[in-house]
């Protein structure tokens, strides 16, 4: 069993179906789809939100060892929006950008949303 064998035993056990899991984790259908097929390794790169969102960790998904196959999370963090999260979803189809390009991108989309906001604050204010 290797990697994608155990991501999917754990999506057939938590979901009905695939499109569900991937609007959980921020992806397409048929992201998940090219992953279960083995066309993409793009999971690689999302790790830590699908083994978040099949409670499970990222060193059972990687190494199979049946006493990592549980998460144990905290209550402060459980159902926590983070960063990870949000950069997946924006990023989706991006496989081919570097670490580098993407946080570029990153930076960029945040200077964006920064300056709509103070837009935003002005017209609010100037009404």
């Amino acid at each position: 069993m290797d990697i994608v064998d155990r991501i999917f035993e754990l999506v057939d056990e938590k979901y009905q179906e695939q499109r569900e899991f991937a609007a959980k984790i921020g992806v397409t259908a048929s992201v998940v789809s090219e992953w279960r097929r083995r066309k993409s390794a793009s999971y690689v790169k999302r790790l830590e939100i699908i083994s978040e969102e099949l409670n499970t960790t990222p060193q059972y998904l990687l190494y199979g060892n049946e006493s990592d196959k549980k998460a144990t999370t905290s209550k402060a963090g459980a159902g926590a929006v983070k960063p990870e999260h949000i950069r997946a979803a924006f990023f989706e189809g991006a496989e081919d950008l570097s670490k580098e390009e993407m946080d570029m991108l990153w930076d960029d989309a945040r200077s964006y949303m920064q300056y709509k906001l103070e837009q935003r604050r002005k017209q609010k204010h100037d009404k």
